[in-house]
């Protein structure tokens, strides 16, 4: 399994704490060989330069940088892994719609290789979830969503939840056991288990699903609309997650104008 540019390379945060934990038994060697690999005199010493200390400062800055966007995004992408394995089994089966959901988003957002490669991590998550028993990966998963909630923003966090429930709800149908383990994450994650009933609504035409959207009742005033609109595009805004690529932020993106449509279903039928 090579995982060059997608997981690899700057690993991040996600080395330590019950997430690197996770690597280390779904990967083996191979996340060994990486840690080998970002473990080097130039990641962890000085850089000294033939140009000169501001020339070798400059170097250092643009590199630390740029291992800190891959670090977030790698740890971003296994974190989607890890709590993807959770959601679809939480009915108690795999879905072969779900999986597919996921193959086709990895290979969309994220490219031919992340799809292989992805697939191959969810199987050995689900092997290790069968080993330990579901209750003790349960715990796992909750001590995981802890140390995404450490390490990611909210609006990071916001995209990785639109991420589990799009899988969700791949195969047409959310059962109530999968929406209980996205409102378990949700919270785990330090975020309202509201936010689960609000993307739930996504992609819908209906004026219900937008006030659902928007997570006002249909009776509230204009003002209150309002104030919760402006807060999801603050929440929202595709340039929140922009560190983490270019793919994600356009995911992103269309998640906003999902949003947006919501915003100007309610508006037109207000008046507004």
């Amino acid at each position: 399994m090579a995982f060059g540019t997608w997981i690899g390379g700057f690993l991040g945060w996600m080395t330590a704490g019950p997430l690197g934990a996770l690597a280390g038994i779904v990967l083996g060697k191979v996340f060994d060989s990486m840690m080998d690999a970002v473990n080097t005199p130039e990641t962890q010493g000085t850089f000294e330069s033939p140009f000169g200390q501001q020339a070798a400062g400059n170097y250092q800055q643009q590199y630390t940088r740029q291992r800190t966007d891959y670090g977030q995004r790698n740890s971003f992408l296994f974190s989607l892994l890890v709590l993807a394995s959770y959601i679809i089994k939480a009915d108690g089966k795999v879905m072969h719609s779900e999986m597919e959901f996921v193959r086709q988003m990895l290979r969309q957002n994220f490219g031919e290789q992340a799809s292989s490669q992805g697939d191959d991590i969810l199987k050995k998550l689900f092997n290790e979830q069968k080993r330990v028993g579901a209750a003790s990966f349960k715990n796992t998963v909750a001590d995981c969503c802890q140390q995404i909630a450490r390490n990611m923003d909210y609006s990071q966090r916001l995209q990785l939840l639109n991420f589990l429930v799009m899988i969700a709800r791949a195969d047409g149908k959310t059962p109530q056991s999968e929406i209980t383990a996205l409102k378990e994450c949700a919270q785990w994650m330090r975020m309202s288990a509201d936010e689960v009933d609000s993307m739930m609504g996504l992609g819908k035409d209906d004026l219900a699903s937008a006030y659902q959207v928007l997570g006002v009742s249909p009776n509230a005033s204009d003002d209150e609309v309002k104030k919760a609109y402006r807060k999801l595009a603050l929440e929202h805004h595709p340039d929140k997650v922009a560190a983490l690529g270019e793919d994600i932020r356009k995911a992103a993106e269309k998640k906003f104008q999902e949003i947006n449509a919501a915003k100007d279903r309610i508006w037109k039928a207000r008046g507004l």
